[in-house]
């Protein structure tokens, strides 16, 4: 452990094996402060056990998770800190939303429960109805507004949005935006799909088979990732804009050039500045397409990974 200021989240070699099939192998990242940390993996790439671990809810077999510099599991402590939203939200049977608020309130100390029946307001979820005739979709919902009013220092959520229409995640994303920086909440989200949480997470981790395949910020990735389109005068003018850069990938349509490279987009701007071209221009990159070229260069295609 680093005990590192601004690291609230360390994971050393997490591994967790059930019989015969290794889950997690060996995982080891750090989750900072007031940052959305996004895990994304397909279906069985060991995102929720590293979740259930993280929670406390189960025991790795090998290697340590810190919260606060303060071990999770079987420490009360340290959970007290974490709000754990599974894939299905566990509900009492019978239950509506404020029999919910009441358990979550006694577990709690910090509940919100005047924020909490608001936002159900907000959402249009009925408190008295029973929790077992929502759909899905509501399902999650409450889950989430649980979650957030529980005034923890990290939500844990896995496939947040999954089950939500697109008005619905923003409004989440917005309520997470809003706890961010009014209380400094961290949430973890963890999903399958890329796409979703281009617009919410500051780091992502890609887990493939139970291990980390890469764990980045986010904004260091887009400064350091430059994607040009251009038309050379000649030749000579292409190998002398790319000499001694590190292209990523390189597309040729007729005359006109696709080249993504790793560099900064003043050291790219200062190159082709120096050699003729009928026209460049730097291109923003998605975070699709970031990680498209990162997992390509390491021998991975994220499109057969992530994006079906």
């Amino acid at each position: 452990m680093t005990g590192e200021e601004g690291i609230m989240i360390e994971i050393h070699n997490l591994t967790k094996q059930f019989e015969k099939i290794r889950a997690v192998d060996e995982v080891s990242v750090e989750i900072r402060e007031k940052t959305v940390f996004g895990l994304i993996g397909t279906n069985g790439a060991g995102k929720s056990t590293v979740l259930r671990m993280i929670a406390g809810v189960i025991k790795p077999d090998e290697g340590t998770v810190a919260v606060d510099n303060m071990p999770v599991y079987d420490n009360v402590e340290a959970k007290k800190r974490l709000f754990f939203i599974a894939d299905e939200p566990y509900f009492f049977a019978n239950a509506n939303a404020m029999a919910m608020e009441r358990y979550y309130s006694g577990v709690y100390e910090a509940f919100d429960r005047e924020e909490f029946y608001r936002y159900l307001e907000k959402f249009n979820l009925d408190k008295r109805r029973k929790i077992g005739t929502f759909s899905k979709g509501m399902k999650k919902q409450l889950a989430l507004l649980l979650g957030i009013c529980a005034n923890t220092k990290y939500i844990l959520c896995d496939e947040t949005f999954d089950g939500l229409d697109p008005v619905m995640r923003q409004g989440i994303k917005s309520i997470f935006a809003k706890e961010m920086e009014e209380r400094g909440l961290t949430p973890v989200i963890a999903s399958h799909n890329l796409r979703e949480l281009e617009d919410i997470c500051d780091h992502v981790g890609l887990l493939h088979k139970g291990g980390v395949l890469l764990s980045k910020d986010l904004e260091d990735m887009k400064c350091n990732i430059q994607k040009v389109q251009c038309v050379f005068g000649a030749v000579e003018d292409e190998l002398k804009a790319l000499n001694g850069l590190e292209v990523l990938k390189k597309e040729q349509r007729g005359s006109l050039c696709t080249i993504t490279v790793r560099s900064t987009r003043e050291e790219v701007e200062a190159r082709f500045a120096t050699v003729d071209t009928v026209f460049y221009e730097v291109l923003p990159l998605s975070l699709e397409e970031i990680f498209i070229s990162e997992t390509e260069v390491v021998g991975y295609d994220i499109k057969k990974l992530i994006l079906g």
